[in-house]
């Protein structure tokens, strides 16, 4: 996965359009959670997921089936990636509605994505192809197909050749850098080997997950506030990239609490909760308490990894009130506010920023943290949290 990112030009004020929510407010201050602004919305999130699956599908598949293209404006780019997204997000809506045209988009796109993949799963990123095999256990768990076992399974055994001693530890982000180590490839990892030990009980795997948490805790954890940087090495300089993007904070999130649930033990629930409050009082990462725009590209898509784990957080019966509380707020004013002020109407296409509407092209990658957002609302709503 290369970052690339796209400005997105300021849109116009639209009219208000009665009950469909399409207007924008000029650029003002967002304060904190502004509940005054929301009271008297009734938020469809359950419809609207089920609107914007079928947009997303209906505009995003390439002609022949196979995969989902870049944007909604007739770029055909294949990117590997967003693949195993859209099948995570097929897989929400099959979870939530029990719907078996999701089953069938689901199979469908993995048999796609190895076809267009050159008759192969595996590809040069470790980290993509961890994607596809968190999206085909979790296929698995769901569906009980075997298709999606295997794929799993071969894309794990390969995945695991990216280990090594560079930088002390951790898997690499691609095989031809294999002294680059960043947090894409490796908490996600984690949470694979987790998962797939909870499945298997395959000792090997519990051992990996903890050797690779252990290295990226020492490694790319700031100790003063919890956040997670980047990466180390990507300018074979040995240094740190301290950027701050918001899936990574996502992913570590998920491989704290896997690792918390497989072993019991509460220090990595207690890594993820201090994680998970950084990153919504983090003033770069959550501006009013709102996430960041990150652009279009492969930065469309990272709100939406960190809302996919920091609503398992929020499942998690461990969590303390008062911190799940927090979380609820935090994702329900972000749920809100794309609601009524980030998806167009009635075209129903998302901007990379959740406070204004989308202004020309929507890549898939943004398109699909839109629907991530919406299908946990919808999700955290039924369960009576929002």
């Amino acid at each position: 996965m290369k970052i690339i990112t796209h400005n997105i030009k300021s849109t116009a004020c639209a009219a208000l359009i009665p009950l469909m929510l399409t207007s924008c407010l000029k650029d003002k201050p967002f304060p904190l959670y502004p509940n005054k602004q929301t009271a008297t919305v009734d938020y469809k999130f359950a419809a609207t997921a089920d609107s914007l699956q079928d947009k997303t599908y209906s505009t995003y598949l390439s002609s022949n089936g196979n995969y989902f293209k870049q944007d909604n404006a007739g770029n055909t780019n294949y990117n590997y990636w967003p693949q195993a997204h859209t099948l995570d997000v097929f897989t929400d809506a099959y979870l939530r509605t029990k719907n078996e045209v999701y089953k069938q988009r689901m199979k469908s796109l993995l048999n796609g994505t190895r076809i267009t993949n050159g008759n192969k799963y595996q590809n040069e990123y470790y980290d993509d192809m961890e994607w596809l095999a968190l999206a085909s256990l979790r296929a698995y768990e769901a569906t009980n197909d075997n298709d999606y076992l295997d794929a799993a399974n071969t894309l794990w055994t390969d995945i695991k050749t990216g280990q090594n001693n560079n930088q002390g530890g951790g898997i690499a982000w691609r095989k031809s850098q294999l002294d680059y180590k960043n947090t894409p490839a490796n908490a996600p990892a984690v949470i694979f080997a987790c998962r797939l030990y909870a499945l298997k009980k395959n000792d090997a795997d519990l051992t990996l997950a903890k050797n690779i948490y252990t290295w990226l805790n020492a490694t790319l954890v700031d100790p003063a506030s919890g956040i997670i940087w980047d990466g180390i090495n990507g300018n074979h300089d040995g240094l740190i990239s301290k950027n701050k993007f918001t899936y990574n904070q996502g992913v570590y999130i998920g491989a704290a609490l896997a690792l918390y649930k497989v072993t019991n033990n509460a220090d990595y629930l207690a890594d993820a909760v201090r994680n998970a409050i950084a990153t919504i009082n983090d003033t770069d990462i959550s501006p009013g308490g709102l996430l960041k725009s990150e652009g279009q590209g492969d930065g469309g898509l990272f709100k939406g990894i960190l809302v996919r784990y920091l609503t398992l957080l929020i499942e998690e019966p461990a969590v303390s009130t008062a911190d799940r509380d927090a979380y609820v707020k935090f994702l329900k004013y972000n749920a809100q506010t794309l609601y009524t002020k980030g998806i167009s109407r009635p075209a129903l296409f998302v901007s990379p920023d959740w406070k204004s509407l989308p202004s020309g092209t929507t890549d898939l990658t943004t398109q699909l943290s839109g629907v991530m957002m919406i299908e946990a609302a919808a999700v955290l709503k039924a369960d009576g949290k929002f």
